[in-house]
């Protein structure tokens, strides 16, 4: 049977009705539906929202807009369920990742934030309350959401300004394994991280323990570095940041730095990481860190549990430029779900995690100590945890399972459960995308055009839409879509995060079913904001 609470790992969630409480000193914009009418208003409102580029502003003549009927209707189907209020604070505070202080900005002061959890049909009205020296938002990686509350700046809300909060709420439909990040500039490569999981009313699995392991990239406060000095050592300070948007390595340092140092700290420019899974180059930046749940490999977290209990591990990359390969030394996995949706239960020794990529596994505890490893794809540098059901030594830091030799599984390799499967159908509409760039120009783009808040890739709601991904760069690039899911091809999983390989091309399917104006772009966060971004926008019928 499932511990009453599933919450192992994060203590009691925040999904508490009543508990939205807004901290003192903040100013409160609301998150309900607008007229639709242009604002014209000065640079910021009485509420503390950032008004200098808001959503519509570029919209071009004949497209939904994130605060229009269609969106109202779309939620008003989706029904209002038990209403669960929570409260993030988005602030600079000092962390301890296991042996090393950083300042850094986190939510609420913890790593990861406080889990959200809610159960499929519930409403979730959050209130997020900006402390921080810059404007921020909100977005709700892998859910459906109505599009105002999608949380990208100057395209789906405006941006909530220091000293402002914002009440996030909407209804939610599907259960499922996310998390919650801002969508501004480089902020996503800080401590402002926090998962979001969605229980099934109807859970069909049984396990005796959960855990929620969020893997993540750091180099955040660490001899002065920051993201965006990062950002514009990598592009030759071509980008400013804040456009509002193999072979196995096996331990020792990472690829060879660069030379140059940033404005604030040393050389974080890293060559030399190669990954056969990833198709040659694994990275760009060296994070002198990997974490699982805020910890470093010199103070790792500690699971307990009794042999022979039967566990589901939660994974999720909340990295800014890794791949992670994940093994649990001693055991077998069991996948159950990716970004949140069932698939035929597949067994295997180790996962490879993209960046924003979820798996969900079930495992049977062995008796004894056991490393849980996260290696950093091609970058000779793990993260680690520890199952102890038993006595006996903990393992070292740079400890490497045999497991990550063996059998790796890629989403390529799975199947949707036939529950969540699409129905078979023609596309109605194919939209042709091509992740386009060099490491030496920096102009990493989709389709030759960097981003712009009115780029739109029209659809219609109703129709059954095709992308063709293809990567005509010599990097690999986790492509992501905002407020749908896909399907892979030959009713491979349904996901709204893939890698998409060097040189490969990959056809997706999904069902225009969420009406607004929806984010497309690579979760490499160094790349995103140099300009690899888009938006696929339903027309008004």
């Amino acid at each position: 049977m499932r511990t009453p609470s599933r919450r192992a790992l994060l203590g009691a969630g925040i999904a508490v009705a009543g508990s939205g409480l807004l901290p003192a000193g903040a100013t409160r914009a609301s998150g309900s539906v607008r007229t639709g009418t242009h604002d014209t208003t000065p640079a910021h409102d009485k509420n503390g929202m950032d008004l200098s580029h808001g959503p519509g502003d570029d919209t071009p003549p004949g497209y939904v807009t994130p605060d229009g009927p269609e969106v109202a209707e779309a939620e008003r189907k989706r029904g209002s369920g038990p209403v669960r209020s929570a409260a993030l604070t988005a602030a600079e505070t000092e962390l301890d990742l296991g042996g090393h202080t950083v300042r850094t900005w986190a939510y609420d002061g913890r790593l990861p934030g406080r889990e959200i959890r809610v159960t499929a049909g519930d409403r979730l009205a959050l209130t997020l309350a900006n402390h921080l020296p810059q404007s921020t938002t909100l977005h709700w990686h892998g859910l459906a959401v109505r599009n105002d509350m999608d949380g990208v700046p100057g395209l789906t809300q405006r941006a909530l300004r220091p000293g402002a909060a914002f009440d996030y709420h909407f209804s939610i439909t599907e259960p499922g394994t996310h998390w919650v990040h801002p969508h501004s500039g480089t902020q996503l490569d800080r401590g402002l991280y926090a998962p979001l999981i969605v229980d099934d009313p109807k859970e069909p699995l049984s396990y005796d323990r959960e855990w929620i392991v969020m893997i993540d990239d750091w180099l955040d406060g660490v001899d002065g570095s920051e993201p965006e000095a990062v950002l514009a050592e990598l592009s030759g300070g071509r980008v400013s940041g804040g456009m509002g948007h193999d072979d196995m390595n096996m331990g020792g340092d990472g690829g060879r730095k660069g030379t140059a140092g940033t404005s604030t700290g040393p050389s974080r420019m890293l060559t030399g990481a190669r990954s056969r899974l990833l198709g040659g180059d694994a990275g760009d930046v060296d994070h002198p860190f990997h974490l699982i749940n805020g910890r470093s490999t010199k103070d790792p977290e500690t699971f307990r549990a009794r042999p022979g209990d039967r566990i589901r591990i939660r994974f999720i990359n909340a990295g800014a430029d890794t791949a992670y390969r994940v093994a649990l030394g001693g055991h077998r996995m069991t996948v159950t779900h990716t970004d949140g949706w069932p698939v035929e239960h597949t067994e295997t020794d180790a996962l490879l995690l993209g960046m924003a990529e979820r798996y969900d596994v079930l495992v049977t505890a062995g008796d004894g100590v056991f490393p849980l490893t996260a290696l950093a794809e091609g970058k000779k540098r793990s993260a680690l945890a520890v199952l102890r059901t038993g006595g006996g030594e903990a393992p070292g830091e740079f400890a490497r399972p045999r497991e990550l030799r063996g059998e790796v599984l890629t989403a390529d390799r799975l199947r949707a459960a036939e529950s969540v499967r699409l129905s078979s159908r023609r596309p109605d509409r194919t939209l042709e995308m091509t992740a386009t760039g060099t490491m030496r120009k920096w102009d990493w783009a989709i389709n030759s055009k960097p981003y712009t808040s009115s780029q739109r890739y029209p659809v219609e709601a109703g129709e059954r839409v095709r992308i063709r991904f293809r990567n005509h760069t010599r990097m690999w690039h986790p492509m992501h879509l905002h407020g749908h899911t896909f399907a892979l091809p030959d009713d491979g999983p349904r996901k709204d995060t893939l890698s998409l390989l060097p040189g490969r091309s990959l056809n997706v399917d999904f069902d225009a079913d969420n009406p607004g104006l929806w984010m497309v772009h690579c979760h490499n966060v160094y790349h995103s904001e140099s300009g690899m971004m888009t938006v696929v926008g339903y027309r008004k019928k």
